[in-house]
């Protein structure tokens, strides 16, 4: 009795001092069987007596075989206002001790109740597959087996710790069952290499788990690339490889989160197979764990890395060229001035163009208003795609950040794609090849990436001065299909397999034999029929009578 609270003993075949009016109107609300079973009761004791009994049971599991009448004084006084009868009365209901066994016998049969021996079977099945498909402790799983007892018709059993000795037994039984499952999954020669990983190496302070499971702090390209080495390095352990449908995913994730904040010398000291277990749910949590980190850090490298670095030298280069562009406007601005002031022709006079132009350059020689016109050309955007022309620009000469990492980026994460994913996807296949060779591509070599190369993105691709007549600019290649990876990860258009915050959520669902393999105990632990339309009509009929 160790792990059940004073209150879940206190109330055990007991009433609480206040009993609510919900539980008055469910359980002492005499429904029509009861008051057939009353009529033929002749004394208003008996009735009484007979009425409380009945629900009695019904909320507390249990007969109160000493005094039957031992119940709160707004549960008597709730029975015989139903019956309108003196509650007065009921002392003489305890005249006679066998009325009260009787009673208790026929309201037994009456509610087709059982005892909890004969049904000690069914008891153990279901708390069996609470424990083994969730994570409920045993004070949760004791309040749950008494509430399935009453559900079911089973009468509690007379000592409390028949009850707490059953749930601590089924409990060993089923975790017993679980690292012994796991353990034999694993097999010899992948848990000899997990044990391993709480060796501490002669040249380190920790152990080779610690290493592991520790998650980095920043983002830059090196950590980038130390990240994906990381992630290669614990999927090469085998352990995703297992096959684990039989055990929940939910006992898998506590025994991670065990084996994750757990030192090296406490994993140790663990039996057998429960250090099998606990090591082996603990490394394929790291598996999609590793993932998720290696992609965070994508993500913070490029948003606050690359693109905010890219922005900020992009708003310097603008801020430097500003005394020319606003020297330039007012060159411009000025010869405008002159040509908004030139008379209007009329019928009697002409205005030539030569005069006009005679007149401008008076003000603005024309060699200096060609140099202004050129100024503003090449700081001021044509389109709206071009304000972003800066800063991309920018970005591709932080290409050899990303040239770093993109290849083993995709040899160690395995993305996969959505219908809208699929052409980003093949286009990052293509940058990661180009990105690891110095072999010249022409336009012709990304052609069915084309639609994907729009706005300022085409000039810095297909027409970067620096690079030589009929080639394009790999490397504003290589970022434009990083830019929209990044992009189509955030839409999980594109997600990676074995991820958690960037896979696709589909993926999670139980399907064919492993569904199949889980499907039986799930729905004993919900208490669930195979067919749904028996529990939809329950529903229905529950909310019809609300």
């Amino acid at each position: 009795m160790d792990f059940i609270s004073d209150e879940q003993v206190a109330r055990y075949r007991r009433f609480r001092p206040e009993v609510s009016v919900a539980e008055l109107e469910q359980f002492f609300r005499l429904d029509a069987k009861a008051l057939e079973a009353l009529a033929g009761k002749r004394r208003p004791a008996t009735k009484l007596g007979w009425a409380v009994q009945w629900g009695t049971v019904r909320m507390l599991g249990t007969f109160l075989a000493e005094d039957p009448l031992d119940v709160p004084g707004v549960v008597l006084a709730f029975v015989a206002e139903q019956l309108d009868i003196d509650p007065a009365c009921a002392t003489e209901y305890l005249t006679r001790p066998k009325t009260a066994y009787e009673h208790a016998w026929e309201i037994r049969d009456l509610l087709e109740l059982s005892e909890f021996s004969k049904r000690e079977q069914e008891v153990r099945d279901y708390l069996s597959a609470r424990v083994w498909s969730t994570i409920e402790g045993p004070r949760a799983l004791f309040d749950r087996a008494v509430v399935h007892m009453l559900r079911e018709g089973i009468l509690l059993p007379t000592g409390i710790t028949t009850l707490t000795r059953l749930i601590s037994e089924v409990r060993r039984t089923e975790h017993a069952r679980l690292y012994r499952t796991l353990a034999e999954r694993a097999g010899p020669e992948l848990r000899a290499r997990l044990a391993d990983l709480l060796r501490v190496p002669a040249d380190r302070r920790v152990s080779e788990l610690e290493r592991l499971r520790t998650a980095p702090t920043r983002a830059s390209g090196r950590v980038m690339v130390a990240e994906l080495h990381r992630v290669a390095e614990i999927g090469g352990l085998g352990a995703g490889a297992v096959r684990v449908e039989p055990v929940p995913a939910v006992k898998l994730s506590a025994l991670a989160r065990y084996g994750l904040v757990s030192k090296a010398p406490t994993l140790r000291d663990l039996e057998g197979d429960r250090q099998a277990a606990t090591l082996l749910a603990t490394v394929r949590h790291l598996e999609t764990s590793s993932v998720d980190d290696a992609l965070d850090v994508l993500d913070l490298l490029i948003t606050s890395n690359l693109l905010a670095r890219a922005e900020r030298a992009g708003k310097a280069e603008q801020l430097r060229t500003f005394p020319k562009l606003r020297k330039a406007a007012r060159t411009v601005a000025s010869a405008v001035e002159v040509l908004m002031s030139a008379p209007e022709a009329t019928e009697d006079r002409l205005v030539s163009l030569v005069e006009v132009w005679k007149a401008i350059e008076e003000v603005v020689p024309r060699e200096k208003l060609v140099s202004a016109v050129e100024t503003v050309a090449a700081f001021v955007p044509v389109t709206d795609d071009d304000a972003a022309a800066q800063w991309r620009a920018e970005l591709v000469k932080r290409y050899r950040t990303v040239q770093g990492f993109i290849e083993l980026l995709l040899e160690v994460i395995r993305f996969r794609a959505v219908e809208a994913g699929t052409a980003v996807l093949a286009m990052v296949r293509m940058a990661a090849a180009m990105a690891k060779g110095r072999r010249r591509y022409g336009p012709g070599d990304v052609a069915e990436h084309e639609a994907l190369i729009t706005g300022s993105w085409r000039p810095l691709v297909y027409r970067n001065p620096d690079v030589p007549e009929g080639q394009i600019d790999k490397a504003a290649f290589v970022l434009c299909a990083v830019m929209h990876l990044h992009g189509a990860l955030r839409r999980r258009d594109v997600f990676a397999e074995g991820s958690e915050r960037w896979s696709d959520p589909r993926a999670r669902l139980l399907d064919g034999d492993a569904w199949q393999q889980a499907r039986p105990r799930i729905l004993t632990s919900l208490e669930l029929e195979v067919e749904p339309a028996g529990h939809l009509a329950e529903l229905a009929g529950a909310l019809e009578g609300a």
